[in-house]
C-alpha cells in the first residue's frame, strides 16, 4: 500500500466519522510505540499455532513486521490463534531463507539468529545499535544452514535449568520484549516515519469499519 500524502489524508478524515474518538486515539498511541528497525523471520514452523503465537507477539510488543518462510510446510498461520494481531502486523511471505535473507539485507537488516548453540551472544549483552532481523526456528531442529551461515550474529537466551531450548513462541515473547524495551530508551531512529503512521492509520481505520467497500463507493474526494 503506497500513502499518497494529500488523497490519502483526506480520505482518512472522512473514514474517522465511522470510528470512536476513543478508537483514533488508541490507534495514534499504538503507532507512537510502533517499530520496524527490529523485525522477526520464523523459518518452516510446522506447528502453525506456533507461527501465530510469535506474530501475536510482534503485536504485543510493537513490532509492525513479521517475516514467514513457508518453505517446507506452507502456509501455517492461524488466524484464530493469533486472536486478530494479523491485522496489525504487517506480514511477508516467503518461499526459503535465501529469499527472505536477501530481501532483509537489502532492507538494512543485520541477520541474527537465534540458537542456544554456538559462540552465542546472551540477550543481556547483545547491543541493538543497527535495524536486526531476528530468526527463529524449531525447537527440535533449530535454523537451517542457510540461515546460520548467512547470519551475521547469534543471540541466546541464558537457561539456569537442565533444558536447553525453549518454545520458539516463549523464546521470541522473552527477546521481543526485552530488545523493544531497551531500543525504546535509546537515541536510535527506531520509530516509524510520519509516512509510515499516516498510511498504517489508514489502513487499520479501514479495517476497523464494518462495510468498508459501501462506505468507500460512496467517498467523493471532490467534497
Amino acid at each position: 500500500m503506497y500513502f499518497r500524502p494529500m488523497e490519502d489524508a483526506k480520505l482518512l478524515r472522512y473514514l474517522e466519522r465511522f470510528i470512536t474518538p476513543e478508537r483514533k486515539q488508541r490507534f495514534e498511541d499504538v503507532l507512537k510505540r510502533r517499530t520496524k528497525f527490529v523485525t522477526v523471520a520464523i523459518e518452516d514452523v510446522y506447528q502453525m499455532h506456533n507461527t501465530s503465537a510469535v506474530v501475536r507477539s510482534c503485536e504485543v510488543f510493537g513490532v509492525q513486521e513479521a517475516h514467514v518462510i513457508e518453505n517446507r510446510f506452507g502456509k501455517r498461520l492461524d488466524k484464530n490463534i493469533a486472536m486478530g494481531a494479523q491485522q496489525w502486523v504487517d506480514v511477508h511471505r516467503h518461499e526459503d531463507a535465501p529469499s527472505c535473507i536477501e530481501s532483509l539485507k537489502k532492507s538494512g537488516y543485520r541477520i541474527v539468529a537465534t540458537t542456544p548453540h554456538n559462540n552465542s551472544c546472551f540477550l543481556d549483552d547483545f547491543e541493538i545499535n543497527e535495524k536486526t532481523a531476528l530468526f527463529f526456528g524449531t525447537e527440535k531442529e533449530g535454523l537451517s544452514p542457510e540461515v546460520m551461515e548467512r547470519a551475521d550474529g547469534f543471540l541466546k537466551i541464558p537457561m539456569a535449568g537442565f533444558t536447553e531450548s525453549l518454545n520458539i513462541s516463549v523464546s521470541a515473547a522473552i527477546i521481543l520484549e526485552r530488545l523493544t524495551s531497551r531500543l525504546r530508551l535509546t537515541d536510535l531512529p527506531w520509530e516509524l516515519s510520519t509516512p509510515e503512521k499516516a498510511e498504517k492509520q489508514l489502513d487499520w481505520t479501514k479495517k476497523s469499519i464494518k462495510s468498508i467497500e459501501d462506505i468507500l463507493a460512496r467517498y467523493d474526494p471532490m467534497n
